[in-house]
């Protein structure tokens, strides 16, 4: 069951309780890493508490919280079902690079296929933050590049940080 909750035309807010997480346990783990996650593909709200599931059952990383889900539409490729987002929490002691291609293996498990930039998918997660670090390689950019101009991450990160 989900509460909507609509906030423009083309962006709805849903707040799940299997999804939504808070955990206040401490851990041995160093770093604390926000997630954007999405998808647009399939039961995309059940693979999030799926998503939500697995990351508590790994070891290599501690679920701290979960963000609302964000109903918004797609930007890039425009032609293809609106996204679901939102914003995880975790504690890890995997370094960043490290820590990326672990997503890319989630995202994998989860079904992603990569087929052209902003394509529709089942799954898509992206290093926002990565504790207070700084990261500029080809491969990676923390703090996410875009992630101050995207209404599909500010949204679910005012929800975490209200």
């Amino acid at each position: 069951m989900y509460i909507k909750r609509k906030i423009s035309d083309s962006l709805t807010t849903l707040k799940n309780l299997r999804y939504a997480k808070t955990n206040s346990q401490k851990s041995f783990h160093r770093y604390r890493v926000t997630v954007g996650v999405g998808g647009n593909l399939g039961d995309v709200k059940r693979r999030f508490e799926h998503l939500g599931v697995y990351f508590k059952k790994d070891k290599r990383v501690e679920l701290l919280q979960t963000s609302l889900i964000l109903k918004n539409p797609p930007f890039g490729f425009a032609n293809q079902d609106d996204f679901f987002n939102s914003i995880i929490v975790l504690k890890t002691s995997m370094q960043p690079v490290v820590f990326l291609n672990y997503l890319m293996r989630v995202e994998k498990k989860f079904a992603r296929k990569r087929s052209f930039a902003n394509a529709p998918r089942t799954l898509d997660l992206d290093i926002i933050f990565f504790d207070d670090r700084v990261v500029k390689t080809s491969k990676l950019q923390i703090p996410h590049t875009e992630w101050s101009k995207r209404e599909s991450v500010l949204i679910p990160l005012m929800d975490i940080y209200k």
